[in-house]
């Protein structure tokens, strides 16, 4: 029994070892999450990628150069040889408008980027909290298993001394074995967290040591906190810059209705004459951009329709999400204040070794104890959780 125990505290200290080399606090490895993952890596180069085509076809057309060179019939008239070099374009106020429109889709490819990595950082995070959860939980039973393993020695010897009966000593060990099952199984909750944290890093182990919350309170005024997070969640930003998007979408599609010019020079040659000169064009769109306004002016109205809805579902959201991290901690600090009242722990145990009471009575009284305790850190951890997805804008 001292052999298994000498094995797992042996086991515990080179995972804490290990770990000591990687990351030691949730922001390095969330830093480290936002530089190695894969999929924020694809996504900053698709945003690159849309930066360029947004700012595509902004500028103006290409030139047209034309060359003709025709045979006269019949032979003694000649040939003839054309040459024109033109230009066409628009008014200054529709290319203004087209570098708007591009600036505007890139401001919204940026948010749906700042969106993105708001979700994998959040999903990082909310596996580091549960990782300094099990963390917690593994100190703590740790513990409580080296004086399982003390009192489980020394019934081994009052039972050879024939104090105590072989069925006190098996209640013994069996308290033993339950709390070295029960961490071998947290090891594998622990691994699995571990593995999911790894993924998120592009493959990279990812350690974290810390076996206790960092002390956060909620903010006081939650309508106040509200405005200034709906400002910067992403997810919101994206659905205000969409209708900003549409709007300039209405103004160009308007100047599009605008005549489009077009300048150059021209050269004819034929049998001793010479001609040249510039020309000048224009187009009027009489039937290509039909039905566009009035399908720009219904994408305004369903972009403003989405904004409303995203608005009034990010509040609800928050807003429940808030009143239940209120009741989270104030059942972490009922938890904190009861357990700071009760703790017999060192009671039991000195009664206990005096023969006051029995080992089954010990088991007992002990376990309500361990009992609150666990849902003290079950507590914490859910409360990190919520206040990590409150405060997920400050990512």
């Amino acid at each position: 029994m001292k052999t298994i125990l000498k094995t797992s505290i042996i086991m515990w200290l080179l995972l804490a070892g290990g770990a000591a080399l990687a990351q030691s606090s949730i922001d390095s490895v969330l830093h480290s999450v936002e530089k190695n993952n894969g999929t924020l890596k694809a996504l900053r180069q698709n945003l690159q990628a849309e930066i360029l085509d947004n700012k595509t076809g902004i500028y103006l057309p290409n030139p047209e150069v034309e060359f003709n060179y025709l045979w006269g019939t019949p032979g003694q008239i000649g040939n003839r040889t054309d040459f024109s070099v033109s230009q066409s374009f628009d008014i200054p106020t529709v290319t203004g408008m087209r570098s708007r429109a591009a600036n505007a889709k890139n401001k919204r490819s940026e948010w749906q980027y700042k969106a993105d990595r708001m979700t994998v950082l959040l999903e990082a995070k909310q596996y580091c909290i549960d990782l300094i959860y099990f963390n917690a939980l593994k100190k703590e039973l740790s513990q409580r298993m080296e004086h399982a393993g003390t009192i489980a020695a020394a019934y081994e010897k009052r039972l050879k001394n024939g104090d105590i009966s072989r069925l006190e000593y098996n209640k013994s060990q069996l308290n033993l074995s339950a709390l070295q099952g029960e961490i071998m199984r947290l090891d594998i909750e622990r691994a699995a967290i571990l593995s999911q944290l790894r993924r998120l890093n592009g493959g990279i182990e990812v350690a974290l040591n810390e076996d206790e919350f960092a002390e956060a309170a909620l903010p006081l005024l939650f309508e106040d906190w509200y405005r200034q997070a709906a400002e910067k969640n992403p997810v919101l930003g994206y659905v205000r810059q969409e209708v900003e998007v549409h709007k300039q979408q209405v103004s160009l599609n308007k100047a599009l209705r605008l005549p489009t010019f077009s300048a150059g020079y021209m050269s004819e040659k034929v049998v001793g004459e010479h001609f040249r000169g510039v020309t000048f064009g224009i187009s009027i769109p009489l039937w290509e951009n039909k039905n566009r306004i009035k399908q720009s002016k219904a994408a305004v109205q369903a972009a403003e329709l989405r904004e409303a809805d995203s608005r009034q579902q990010f509040y609800s959201r928050l807003k429940g999400q808030y009143e239940r991290a209120l009741a989270l901690q104030a059942a972490v600090q009922t938890y904190r204040e009861a357990l700071d009242k009760t703790d017999n722990a060192a009671l039991l145990k000195k009664a206990l070794d005096a023969g006051e009471i029995s080992l089954l009575d010990y088991m007992v009284e002990i376990g309500l104890y361990y009992d609150m305790l666990n849902q003290l850190l079950e507590a914490k951890r859910d409360y990190h959780k919520a206040l990590a997805d409150l405060a997920s804008v400050e990512l």
